[in-house]
């Protein structure tokens, strides 16, 4: 892992490194050409594979006792709910990768297995494929960007004050449990750490009104231009009626038993997914843009870090441990990913960004380091809330 960046050496570095960035073409004639084909029944056999797994654990749980537990079979229901989840991620990632076109080359037939799985594990999946697009075409502008946008200084003058009162560890812990446990609905209700600035159709260059409400759910929510709000409401229907579906199931096999065959588990998907968005972007040598010193091969390649996740890698399609690839050639498939990385990392160098350390290490060490940027225009970098002085916030 590179240090963290506090030098005018080390930033004269970094911008020599921008310098050196192949440009997109140059990335891609490094890959071989066949890393780019997509192929619908490979992509259904992962489906598969994935499917198996979850009918395998659902069937497992399904013998277990679920009223008047004894102590053993509740740790049997909370690995249950663990490996389910991880299981039903990878669901979640090939839906993920169909809303980008890479399940097959049909957009289509994307959409369909895209919409599928992804209501399934209540994610809105036409609204939520816009606002993930504009994360990967803005990656890490602190403006435009989706996702993990860091919060300023003067925004993080709260957080300092409950930092101030429990200390460095009891904050880390703070930061991963609001992180895997509300980050996502908070993201789809609210488009917390989401970008700053409104949609370009309303408005050019204006920021998000105090108050206004951009979420995931609504045709009219401002986060989406008008040409997609049949779309948004695809979406949310989609998931009324999965809704409906699940309340049937609920009955007849009761809501607690629901809980957890389902809702435990998918409180384990979400978290997966947020810590995947959260570790590949977030570390004290990245840097963020602001305007005029963005451009999206920064964002790409620059923004954005391979880990290692270990058996996890299995289960979710290596999503974390190619994401730098993913980033640049986001129509790859998985299958192909671990290939084209290889090609990617021999082009690009020393400027391929690969974090060797432990995930869980990663993330305590995050969670305890990157909390806020000094403001919002040229390069920044994360830092960590004792960093923190009383000088006037920007």
């Amino acid at each position: 892992m590179a240090p963290k960046v506090t030098t005018e050496q080390q930033l004269k570095k970094l911008a020599e490194a921008e310098k050196q960035l192949p440009s997109k073409r140059e990335l891609e004639e490094c890959i071989p050409k066949h890393c780019f084909e997509r192929n619908p029944i490979t992509s259904f056999s992962y489906v598969l594979r994935d499917g198996v797994v979850i009918g395998l654990l659902g069937y497992l749980a399904w013998q277990l006792p679920y009223e008047n537990m004894s102590i053993p079979v509740m740790l049997l229901w909370a690995a249950y709910a663990f490996w389910q989840g991880t299981a039903l991620t990878g669901w979640w990632v090939i839906a993920h990768e169909a809303g980008h076109g890479a399940f097959s080359p049909s957009q289509t037939l994307n959409d369909v297995v895209g919409f599928v799985l992804h209501t399934m594990l209540l994610v809105p999946y036409f609204s939520w494929q816009y606002s993930h697009a504009k994360h990967h075409s803005k990656t890490n502008h602190l403006l435009d960007g989706e996702t993990h946008v860091p919060s300023t200084k003067k925004g993080f003058k709260l957080y300092k004050k409950v930092h101030n009162v429990i200390g460095d560890d009891a904050f880390a812990l703070l930061q991963v449990v609001l992180h895997l446990l509300l980050g996502w609905p908070m993201y789809l209700l609210i488009n917390a750490t989401g970008a700053r600035r409104l949609n370009p159709e309303f408005g050019r260059n204006v920021r998000i009104p105090k108050g206004e409400v951009l979420d995931h759910f609504r045709p009219s929510s401002k986060l989406f231009p008008s040409s997609w709000r049949f779309r948004v409401f695809l979406s949310s229907a989609g998931l009324l009626v999965w809704g409906a579906v699940l309340a049937v199931v609920g009955s007849k096999i009761g809501f607690w038993r629901l809980t957890l065959m389902y809702f435990f588990p998918y409180l384990w998907t979400n978290a997966w997914l947020v810590l995947y968005t959260w570790l590949q972007h977030t570390e004290e040598n990245i840097p963020h843009w602001g305007e005029g010193t963005w451009t999206w091969i920064k964002g790409a390649a620059m923004g954005t870090i391979d880990r290692e996740y270990g058996i996890f890698d299995w289960f979710h399609h290596e999503i974390g441990s190619t994401h730098v690839c993913h980033h640049l050639f986001s129509k790859i498939p998985h299958y192909h990913a671990y290939e084209a990385t290889k090609a990617l990392k021999k082009k690009l160098g020393p400027l391929y960004n690969h974090c060797d350390e432990f995930w869980v290490e990663s993330m305590w060490r995050v969670a305890k380091t990157c909390h806020y940027v000094d403001a919002v225009d040229g390069k920044q970098f994360y830092r960590a809330a004792n960093d923190f002085k009383k000088a006037k916030a920007q």
